[in-house]
């Protein structure tokens, strides 16, 4: 394809899902030159789709959690200051030129209905088990309060709650969750803390839980997020107000 009919390819499939984008050959000129090191979500997202791959294997530099430079950072390692945005933006350089994040990444809003998804393992019962809930993300700035839906979870009367902050691609927050009154655990209440990663194409957030167990040992185990919705109308909320 042509740096053209590649741009109009993008468009096209950005239209056809209801995601409108102004791709230009511009777009696809500074990405074939190395200038941009991961594009805008919503260009990933019909990036992998017109070319079949993912994100990955398009020579993209993958984000990189970044973090604040130490005083050696910032000076070099020498009294002096560092030049460039690097400097500005406290980045790190990760290994094999990976172009870090900034701290204020775009990966657009994450507010929709997402399909939360943990794993855990219960040493009364002796095997893993998962627990799945439709929740209602709503962000704010840098805020995301997530909401299970009444009915969205595959244990009935087991309402989760999140808190959480997003910096960069970095989700950071707590959990908590009301177990079922019938069920194993008899309505204990269950809290920790959680971090994520969110995917270049700002559609699934991995990562993992800590908290405490029945026993009163701390537990840890692999923890999903992926978008489903980005309507949180009361007719979306109503058909995802189902079990996974």
């Amino acid at each position: 394809m042509s740096q053209d009919d590649l741009a109009l390819a993008i468009r096209e499939d950005g239209k056809e899902r209801g995601e409108p984008n102004d791709c230009a050959k511009r777009n696809v000129q500074r990405w074939e030159a190395g200038k941009v090191g991961m594009p805008r979500p919503v260009y990933v997202r019909s990036l992998e789709r017109v070319t079949g791959l993912p994100i990955e294997a398009l020579g993209f530099a993958i984000p990189v959690p970044n973090a604040r430079a130490t005083d050696t950072d910032a000076t070099n390692g020498h009294g002096r200051p560092a030049q460039g945005e690097a400097a500005k933006v406290g980045a790190i350089t990760a290994p094999g030129g990976a172009v870090p994040m900034t701290k204020h990444s775009d990966h657009g809003t994450l507010s929709g209905i997402w399909l939360s998804r943990y794993e855990f393992h219960s040493s009364g019962r002796g095997s893993d088990f998962s627990g799945e809930h439709y929740v209602v993300i709503i962000q704010h700035g840098n805020k995301l309060t997530a909401r299970s839906l009444p009915e969205g979870s595959a244990n009935p009367d087991s309402p989760l709650t999140l808190d959480l902050t997003v910096e960069g691609n970095v989700v950071t927050g707590t959990w908590r969750e009301e177990t079922a009154q019938d069920g194993y655990y008899a309505g204990a209440v269950y809290h920790g803390a959680i971090q994520l990663l969110v995917e270049p194409t700002g559609r699934k957030m991995t990562g993992k839980w800590v908290g405490f167990g029945k026993d009163f040992d701390v537990n840890t185990g692999p923890w999903e997020l992926v978008f489903k919705d980005a309507s949180t109308s009361k007719t979306t909320m109503a058909e995802y107000n189902r079990r996974p």
